[in-house]
């Protein structure tokens, strides 16, 4: 920790730094013949960056050092900073995610553990704690508000105000996570104030999708003060000029980057930042992370000092991490060397003053996953996903690819013997969801569009946010074979055709994420990717797709246990 983190600080380390900064003594590493990009003015400076510790101590002069690295035709930036991600998302646990993302970069995440505390409640939080406490990179967490999401799925926990609150003085914690809800704060629901009030002195994320107008004032009058839901420039733009900072999203499925690329400008650069919310560790190998973001920012014509703002010193700022974001003394040494700027071509990391490189994540303190075991629901037969067929046109959920809102479709479905059935023909195939935290046992069954399926299924047991098994499917014996498998693992993906399972990828960690190294898991991602398209799927990411399905965003329809949902009207189909 630097200075301003820790007011804990002793005297001798003080003057170590002082010592040090004022060239009296070597520093403990000094980065030599780099150019430093002025984040005030934009200006490349050859300088050397001098490091006691954890903390930059020294900038624009020359300094020996008891290490020195050698960066001539290097630039140096600030670490970058994600404000806002799930890690359970990365399908890694969180000492992988960091051996994943900080060669990217990234040496500071804000996640939220969503995910996990809708499966195991606060078990799953303090297991993030735990882990962020041993990692290399600065893992910050805010804590979950809406476990569960929503009254129309079964989750597996419940937290209240009072569950969250003893958590809150932890020091790897800001505040209060993303809150879904909205029109709970909107209609002053007595859970969700209580949880707003307890934080009202913390930072509150907020998560505010299609908000606007008079709803929009009264959620920010809550005292929320982000939003990285917001998916049109006009919709930003209203965001931005009530005080909400605007978090720009470019995760694995939900892909905003490019409709907000024109609000990246020196003017606007404090009040945005960077996010990816879910990315998995395919997407991070084959297009990078927010390295990945810059790049594309930059190339589609964004001000290269406002793109590199928004990574760093304003994703700083709007969290409150005063002792980031910036290469100056006093500040924590979290250095990006890139060889171009337009590019994001990084070539050396420094997290806290110590060099990415795998020796780094030696001697990391063991922190035993939990959530093995979370998968409790019954075995199924082809049988359990009969749906009864219609008088009329059917409710389809229809799937936009890059985006988590749906559409509200109907569709004239074939039937036999009074059932409905699947239409690959007009792309209706099967979904179903089933309750899988030991709890209502519930299984319900619609149609959704826009996965292209021809035969065979695929199946999550990562289904956002009440985390239930999802199957997309055009035969229901190839359906119940895939949601067996996950049954068997204790979670995961399954691709079944013709009723046997050809790929697979176990997340036996609640469900959500593999014991596995990120190299095995991308690895499995890429035979299920292979798989699922050998069925005619024509999504990009169709295993995320389908966590999506049940999300409780609104305007659409729903999947859940307890059967398909007007989200607009809260009630069943």
């Amino acid at each position: 920790m630097t200075a301003e983190q820790n007011p804990f600080t002793t005297a001798a380390t003080l003057a170590r730094r002082i010592a040090q900064g004022h060239g009296d003594e070597p520093a403990d590493l000094v980065i030599r013949g780099a150019r430093l990009l002025d984040l005030v003015t934009g200006d490349l400076v050859e300088s050397d960056i001098a490091i006691c510790g954890d903390t930059i101590v020294g900038t624009y002069g020359r300094y020996e050092g008891r290490r020195v690295v050698d960066a001539a035709g290097l630039i140096a930036v600030p670490g970058f900073i994600d404000t806002h991600l799930h890690i359970e998302s990365s399908l890694v646990t969180p000492f992988e995610f960091e051996r994943c993302v900080l060669p990217h970069g990234v040496t500071t995440a804000i996640c939220d553990p969503h995910e996990i505390a809708n499966v195991l409640g606060g078990e799953g939080i303090r297991y993030f704690l735990a882990c962020a406490e041993a990692m290399r990179m600065d893992l910050r967490v805010n804590l979950s508000s809406c476990v569960p999401a929503t009254h129309l799925e079964t989750a597996g926990a419940r937290l209240e105000a009072a569950d969250l609150t003893p958590l809150m003085d932890h020091p790897k914690v800001i505040g209060l996570a993303e809150f879904m809800n909205f029109p709970g704060v909107i209609h002053r629901d007595p859970g969700c104030l209580a949880k707003l009030e307890a934080f009202s002195h913390r930072h509150i994320d907020g998560h505010a999708p299609l908000v606007r107008g008079l709803d929009l004032n009264a959620y920010l009058a809550a005292g929320i003060r982000t939003d990285h839901e917001t998916t049109t420039a006009e919709e930003a733009r209203e965001k931005l000029a009530k005080g909400m900072a605007v978090l720009i999203r470019e995760g694995s499925v939900s892909k905003d980057l490019h409709a907000l690329i024109p609000l990246i400008s020196r003017d606007a650069s404090p009040f945005l930042a960077f996010c990816t919310d879910d990315r998995n560790p395919l997407d991070i190998g084959e297009e990078g992370h927010l390295d990945y973001m810059i790049r594309t920012a930059i190339a589609e014509g964004a001000d290269v000092l406002a793109t590199y703002r928004t990574a760093s010193l304003s994703a700083a700022r709007i969290f409150g991490l005063a002792d980031r974001g910036f290469i100056g003394p006093g500040k924590r040494a979290d250095i990006v060397l890139v060889e171009d700027l337009a590019a994001c071509s990084v070539r050396r990391v420094f997290s806290g003053g110590r060099p990415v490189e795998e020796a780094l994540f030696e001697g990391r303190a063991e922190v035993p996953a939990v959530g093995h075991g979370s998968v409790k629901c019954r075995p199924v037969t082809p049988a359990d996903f009969d749906v009864k067929a219609r008088h009329g046109e059917t409710p389809v959920i229809g799937v936009v690819p890059g985006r988590i809102i749906t559409e509200r479709l109907a569709l004239s479905l074939p039937s036999r013997d009074g059932l409905a059935q699947p239409d690959p023909a007009q792309d209706a195939v099967k979904v179903t969801v089933i309750e899988r935290h030991g709890r209502s046992g519930g299984i319900a069954t619609g149609f959704v569009h826009g996965f292209g399926m021809k035969h065979g299924a695929i199946a999550s047991s990562v289904g956002h946010d009440s985390h239930n098994l999802c199957v997309v499917g055009v035969d229901e014996a190839s359906m119940a074979a895939a949601a067996n498998r996950l049954i068997e693992t204790g979670g995961g993906f399954a691709v079944a055709d013709r009723g046997g399972v050809v790929a697979e990828l176990a997340l036996p960690v609640a469900g959500l994420m593999s014991a596995e190294p990120f190299e095995t898991v991308r690895h499995d991602l890429e035979k299920l990717r292979a798989a699922a398209k050998a069925l005619g799927v024509v999504l990009a990411e169709p295993f995320l797709q389908v966590a999506f399905l049940t999300l409780p965003v609104i305007p659409h329809l729903k999947i859940t246990d307890k059967g398909l949902v007007d989200v607009d009207r809260f009630a069943l189909v």
